[in-house]
Order: C-alpha cells, then structure tokens, then sequence
C-alpha cells in the first residue's frame, strides 16, 4: 500500500518550512514510522552528496538524517542552483540537465513533472509517510502555470497542504489570510490547516489571532510553535540564513583564542563548511561581506565553494577583499581555499567551454602554483583520507574541474586510494582542497585548531546535530498536534 503524504508550504520563503519537516521527520520516527523526505523542487546552492551518487539540497539531506535514512536523489529531483541573478544550472534526479534562465525554466517545469512524481512515486513505495515540502510562497500565483514546487505539484500528486506562516516577521494574520484571498478556489480546497511558526512571548497573546485565522480562512488550527533557539546549530537550507547571521564584528564570545574570517560572495555554495568551526566556543568566525574590510587580527582567512568562481572572483577583486588577504598573507597569516575557494587562490581559472559564462580565462590569486580548467564533467563523491599532517578525516567531493600545477606535489590530503588530494604553497601558508565537510570531522576540526594553538576541540558535531534534531522532535511534539497531521495526511 502506498504511504500517506502530507506537504507544508509556506506563505513566504524562510518561514521554517525546512526545519517544521526535520523535526516532523525525527518524531515520527521515533514514533516507529518510516518516513522519507521530499521536496520537488529547492533552488539552493548548499547541497549535499547522496548515497546513490548523485546530489540534493542540503535541507534535504538533513531531513534525511533526521528520519534516519540515506539521502537519495529522489528527495529532491530538481535542485536549481544559481550561477546568476538570472539563470541557474539545473540538477535532475541529482545529475546536471543543463542550465536555463528563469524565463526559459518555466516552460522547462512541463518536462521535469514527470520526474518529480516518479521520485514522490518511489518515496511513497518504500515508506509509511511521506513528508513533503514546498518552495518560496504557495501564494506566488504569477509562477502558478506549469508549477512542480508547490500547488502545482500537490494538485498533480493529490497531496493535503498545510500552511505555515512566520509570526516572528510580522504580518502573519495577513499573510496567511491573503494566501486564500490569491490563490484560485481548487488550490486553497487542498490546504487543511495552517501552523505559525517562530512565535515569541506569551502564547496566550496570539489566541484571539489564530480564532481569527479560522474564521477568515476555514482551515484547521495545528500548531503556535515558539522560536527553537537550536535552530542555529542547524545546516541552512539556502544563503538567506546568511542575513540573520553576525558579520564583521567580534565580541559574540569570551575567551576565543583563533579567529576567522569567511568572505560572503555572491554565488557562495555549501556555506555549512563553516558550521562546526562557529559551534566551537574557542573560534571566532566572522563572515564578511562586501561593503566591509576582512579583519587585520584573524589567524585564518577561509575563502568557501562557489558556483561561479569566475564571476565571485570578480566580485572579490571589486570588494577589495583581495588586497585585504595579500595583507594577510604578507603579515604571515593562513589562507584556505574550499572547492571555488581552491580555483580562486591558483593563477588562473579558465573556461574555455563556457560552462559559467562566457568563455575565457581569468587571473587568479596567485598563492597557489595551480591553475583550474572548468569543465562539464562533475565529481560528486564521499571522499575519506588523511592529511599530510596525519589527521584523518571523512567529506565530500561536488565541483566541476581540474586543478594541476607545481604545487600539487604538496598535497594537502592523501585519499583512501592513496591518490594525492589539493595543494600547498611553498611557503606553507596558503592550502586549497576540494573536499567539503572537513570541519564536520571532530578528528580534522581538532588539528586545524591545533595548528594555531586554539586548543582540543570541545565539541563532537555530529553528536551535537543528533542532539538537536531531537529537540526539536520534543519542541514540535509539544507544539503541534502531531496526531492530526497523521490524520490529515492520506
């Protein structure tokens, strides 16, 4: 028989959506239930590697590991990831398609529909329920023909809908009342009830305001749920968590002992690397964006993936930022570069087929003796090794091209099959790597630390993450009443 499913779309984006169906997720399994997480279509550049050797959205993997199941391809059959203000590459079932601008991509959704409801189809064969999320706002009607993200998708696949709605930036009465007030007839008879999220103060306050909501609407009451502070130990779903986020400034912490600055570019990607490292209570990790000049008293310079290198290069260079880490380095400090990071930090990037732009070839930051080729060929893989200094460590490998030059005969990693991993300048203080997820590894975490004398690390992350999902588990069992979203689901 195949599962129940229920979807929870948004009246907007960043209203919690992810984290409602994560913690929704770990307390149905901790119920019994097997439960699989979908959602048809994220436009994120934060994404994750699968088990079945393809790539998803970072959210999605995380709901994954909240239910307690590999990640799969099928979890997320259209990723969409930005490699422009108007286009982005397109990921089907987790290999690249193609790329498309936004006009172009919405007549392209006709021909992925298919593909979504075979995954759902295929979640729904191996599970007991089958938790589903949408994208951006349900009340976007201007993007409703052709639609895979939301209504579209629940009115293809005969999904339930429950709404959620953000109180915390206010406006949710209205928001969640203009929702039915926008939408056509047919897609606001499948939603059956709506939860505001993120509710701080006195729950007592708000109980007038969700009567009304019933009144206005005539969908059901499921849930006031307050703020979850845990929420920050978290993976984000997409760079919008990078606007709630301090940037520039010190002082969040007592008593740190290594600071470190992360550039924000515009086409940032798996910005979580830097997750583990902000957890730590000994590290002060500051992300800087344009407009702001990198700290002169940071230890570590780290520059993140990309998936525009070429393009955030430039946008580096245009911030300044690339005098600030040749003060750097001159001063003596260290300089990482993860993935893009890595090209970046070469002599050169090249693209000569065009795979982010317009063909050509660019000066890189000249620290590293390599230099990159774009190609079209992706390596996504679980990668496991050590490094040179004999730290073991387990991540993963997602980026297009090769990396070769002088430097590479200082590898900064051997893997598992022996091959060598990135490179190390000469004089030691600048290293590029392709590997994602480093820090996540308490082993590798703890020698990075070591090398600038900040001391043992003090946390187990992936303990911590456990941890959190759990919480969260009670915070929405206590919350919302989970019986009857198991009830509404069919």
């Amino acid at each position: 028989m195949p599962a129940r499913a229920l979807m929870f779309q948004g009246t907007g984006s960043d209203v919690g959506k992810s984290l409602i169906v994560a913690g929704l997720a770990r307390a149905l399994t901790l119920r019994g239930l097997s439960v699989r997480p979908f959602k048809p279509q994220n436009m994120s550049n934060n994404a994750a590697v699968t088990a079945d050797g393809g790539e998803i959205g970072r959210a999605q993997a995380l709901q994954a590991r909240a239910a307690r199941t590999a990640a799969s391809v099928h979890m997320n059959p259209v990723l969409l990831k930005p490699q422009s203000e108007i286009g982005a590459q397109v990921v089907v079932q987790g290999k690249v398609h193609g790329s498309a601008k936004a006009a172009a991509y919405q007549q392209l959704k006709r021909e992925l529909l298919p593909y979504v409801l075979e995954s759902f189809e295929q979640l729904r064969s191996e599970s007991d329920i089958v938790l589903v999320e949408g994208a951006g706002s349900a009340s976007e009607v201007n993007l409703r023909v052709n639609d895979i993200a939301n209504m579209g998708f629940a009115q293809a696949a005969g999904v339930p809908v429950v709404l959620i709605g953000d109180i915390d930036r206010g406006g949710v009465i209205a928001s969640l009342v203009g929702t039915k007030a926008v939408i056509a007839p047919e897609d606001a008879a499948l939603i059956c009830g709506f939860i505001v999220n993120k509710f701080r103060g006195d729950p007592e306050l708000f109980d007038a305001g969700m009567e009304r909501i019933v009144q206005l609407t005539g969908w059901e009451a499921l849930g006031l749920v307050p703020h979850f502070a845990g929420a920050r130990r978290l993976p984000a779903e997409d760079a919008l968590a990078l606007e709630h986020i301090r940037q520039g400034k010190s002082g969040a912490k007592s008593a740190t002992k290594l600071r470190i600055a992360v550039p924000i570019l515009p086409h940032i990607a798996n910005f979580d690397d830097f997750d583990p490292l902000d957890a730590e209570p000994a590290v002060d990790l500051v992300r800087v964006k344009p407009g702001r000049a990198l700290p002169g008293d940071v230890g570590l310079i780290v520059l993140p993936g990309s998936k525009a290198t070429i393009a955030d290069l430039a946008a580096l260079r245009a911030a300044g930022f690339d005098i600030d880490i040749a003060a750097h380095h001159r001063r003596g400090g260290a300089v990482l570069g993860l993935c893009g990071g890595y090209q970046m930090l070469g002599r050169s990037v090249a693209d000569p087929d065009g795979i982010e732009g317009p063909p050509g070839k660019v000066e890189g930051l000249g620290l590293i003796d390599v230099e990159t080729i774009l190609s079209e060929d992706k390596r996504l893989t679980a990668v496991r090794g050590t490094t040179t200094d004999g730290a073991p460590f387990f991540g993963y490998e997602m980026h297009m091209g090769v990396t070769e030059g002088p430097d590479r005969v200082r590898p900064f990693a051997h893997l598992a099959d022996g091959a060598p991993e990135g490179a190390i300048s000469a004089d030691g203080r600048a290293v590029g790597t392709y590997i994602h997820g480093l820090f996540a590894d308490d082993r590798q975490r703890a020698a990075w630390l070591g090398r600038f004398a900040a001391g043992a690390a003090n946390i187990a992350y992936d303990a911590l993450v456990e941890e959190t999902l759990d919480a969260l588990a009670v915070h929405l069992e206590t919350h919302l009443d989970i019986d009857r979203l198991l009830k509404l689901a069919r």
